[in-house]
């Protein structure tokens, strides 16, 4: 199998818990990079302290990822698509496929989204896919984190 690279996008994120369990995870399964947009916390806080919520759930994951921070995605998904990175949404839509259909035969950029109101359609509609996951419960969605997770692990084989 072709050894591809796979970074994160993670847009407007509220819980810096979730930021941090994402980017343990991340490390877990051989993330490049993540990048941080929207309202997404980052791992310094604005005097580049580290900060307590996202260090308690990352254990170290963050100062062993590259990370950026960048207010706008749009652009970002614009840039890594000309850098032939496919990029794969992660949420509910009515174009979307079961994650456990997407092989990736190219660098991807995985984009995760805002805990409650998840991506917005005019962010959707620049992705190349939409992944996801199959709900038999009542509930529509699960933690951002554990969705993370559970397509990481299934779509890069780990």
């Amino acid at each position: 199998m072709k050894k591809i690279s796979a970074v994160l996008i993670l847009h407007d994120i509220r819980s810096a818990h979730n930021v941090g369990a994402i980017f343990r995870t991340a490390d877990a399964v051989g993330i490049t990079k993540i990048y941080l947009t929207g309202i997404t916390p980052l791992p310094i806080d604005r005097f580049g302290k580290a900060r307590k919520d996202i260090t308690k759930a990352a254990l170290g994951a963050e100062n062993t990822i590259p990370w950026e921070s960048k207010k706008m995605i749009q652009p970002l998904i614009t840039t890594l698509q000309k850098e032939g990175f496919f990029v794969a949404a992660i949420e509910q839509s009515d174009r979307s496929i079961d994650y456990k259909k997407y092989k990736p035969s190219t660098n991807v950029a995985f984009v995760l989204g805002n805990e409650v109101s998840g991506i917005a359609e005019r962010i959707l509609s620049r992705c190349d896919s939409v992944l996801e996951i199959p709900m038999r419960g009542k509930k529509e969605s699960l933690n951002v984190s554990v969705a993370a997770g559970i397509v990481l692990y299934q779509t890069l084989r780990i």
